[in-house]
């Protein structure tokens, strides 16, 4: 597809190089020539200096055989406006980010009137993200699939777990009260493993389990591991994300206090969040957070402005004995090094939204086959998962899995028919208008006949 991107900064530069590792024709415009000139140097793309809400500009860069056109730059009015001229110019499908909360009020609104078919707010997202993780303080990141009926969760393996040393094919059998789900990955020394019948769980694994809502609660119960309740949050920063977050949490009980430096920000937070502390000063003062009862909290965010701010708060936070600490990073090459250094959680809304807007162009890419209705990245990137509707003809309609060849990478996570759930097995199969929930390692699958063939 051809596809333009506005504004190369981290999300946009990002894009770029996934959609050209696809083999997607990349178009790039930016106003910084030395921007420009990175781009150049490093992707494989067209890339124009100029305003990308110039329809000249845009008419350069050929938006009228535009499949789709992303505007991700860091204003707002100039994302919606690009993706009202390029809509204008004859592009088929506009993506714009949009940040401010103001926006977020009225955002049906300005997509219907502006030609805005994808709108996202990278903060909002993030800030959901970070809700659903102070749900399930044991886990390390959870995704959702088929309207929420199916649930993805990351965990780390503990001596004593009644799975450890166990191959997966013996488990019912040696474990037979365990719930039964589906051991969909395995990270192992920063290796991500689809694991097979023979496969063991080890201590310290990061563990990625799938199935219906109720199931995954009851396996977790089983395992002793839903005993933590978050009630009270400490928060680093007054940014967009913790305003997003505070909205979110307030109403499920939990007790926020939020720390912002700038007088001027704390006191505008303050009056459009009464029901919170905002507590004016400096949140990475150990003193201070220890005055304020950080060793007491059942959770501790950072999301300042800065990563090695964050970093060091977070590590400080779970040393003091905080159960769950949570810290923003747009540097997702260090995940390693932080989950080593204790910090399971770690968040890059760089790395949601890119994975948000490839997953609305891998859904556009594909019409004629299986399409993908949704994708997630995970693990930093190392796998995917992706939710199919299997179409009546395809050729692997009601033939039992164990007769299938599955493609080396993927599995078979889980399969929704007519809001039921199936975790599924050999004998069971796909019918049509199924949902089926795919797990893969390789990147690049776009249909679920490159899954599942005779």
């Amino acid at each position: 597809m051809r596809i333009i991107v506005i504004g190369a900064g981290k999300v946009g530069f990002t894009i770029a190089e996934h959609l050209i590792a696809e083999e997607h024709d990349v178009i790039i415009i930016d106003r910084n020539e030395e921007v420009v000139d990175r781009c150049m140097s490093s992707l494989d793309a067209l890339c124009i200096k100029g305003n990308g809400a110039n329809a000249k500009t845009l008419l350069e860069a050929g938006v009228d055989k535009a499949n789709i056109v992303i505007a991700s730059t860091e204003n707002d009015e100039s994302n919606m406006l690009s993706c009202l001229i390029s809509k204008r110019l004859g592009a088929q499908y506009t993506i714009a980010r949009i940040r401010d909360p103001e926006f977020n009020e009225s955002q049906t609104f300005l997509q219907n009137e502006l030609g805005i078919d994808v709108a996202i707010n990278p903060e909002r997202a993030t800030a959901l993200e970070i809700s659903r993780l102070l749900r399930y303080p044991f886990a390390g990141s959870i995704e959702s699939f088929a309207k929420g009926l199916v649930e993805m969760v990351e965990f780390r393996a503990m001596e004593g777990d009644c799975f450890i040393g166990i191959a997966m094919k013996n488990l019912a059998g040696e474990v037979p009260k365990l719930p039964r789900i589906l051991y969909a990955m395995v990270e192992r020394n920063n290796t991500v493993m689809i694991p097979g019948g023979d496969f063991c769980i080890l201590p310290g694994d990061k563990v990625f389990v799938s199935g219906d809502m109720l199931t995954i609660t009851e396996y977790f119960r089983f395992l002793g591991r839903n005993k933590q309740k978050i009630r009270s949050v400490m928060l680093l920063g007054g940014g967009r994300i913790s305003y997003y977050l505070s909205r979110l949490i307030v109403p499920m009980g939990i007790h926020v206090t939020l720390f912002e430096i700038k007088p001027e920000k704390a006191r505008a937070l303050s009056e459009l969040l009464p029901k919170i502390d905002v507590i004016v000063g400096d949140g990475t003062d150990q003193d201070l957070l220890e005055e304020q009862g950080l060793s007491q909290m059942d959770a501790f965010v950072a999301l300042s402005n800065r990563d090695e701010e964050n970093l060091m708060s977070g590590l400080h936070a779970s040393r003091s004995g905080v159960p769950k600490v949570i810290a923003k990073n747009s540097r997702m090459a260090y995940r390693e090094i932080l989950n080593d250094l204790g910090l399971d959680s770690v968040i890059s809304p760089q790395f949601i939204t890119s994975s948000t807007i490839l997953r609305y162009v891998r859904a556009r890419e594909n019409s004629n086959g299986t399409k993908i209705q949704r994708l997630y990245r995970l693990v930093g990137g190392k796998a995917e998962a992706l939710e199919f509707i299997a179409r009546k003809n395809d050729a692997y309609i009601g033939i039992p899995l164990k007769k299938l060849k599955t493609r080396t990478g993927t599995l078979v996570s889980v399969i929704v028919r007519q809001g039921k759930i199936i975790v599924p097995f050999g004998n069971d199969h796909i019918e049509e208008n199924d949902h089926v929930v795919i797990i893969s390692v390789i990147s690049g699958i776009s249909d679920l006949n490159e899954v599942l063939y005779q």
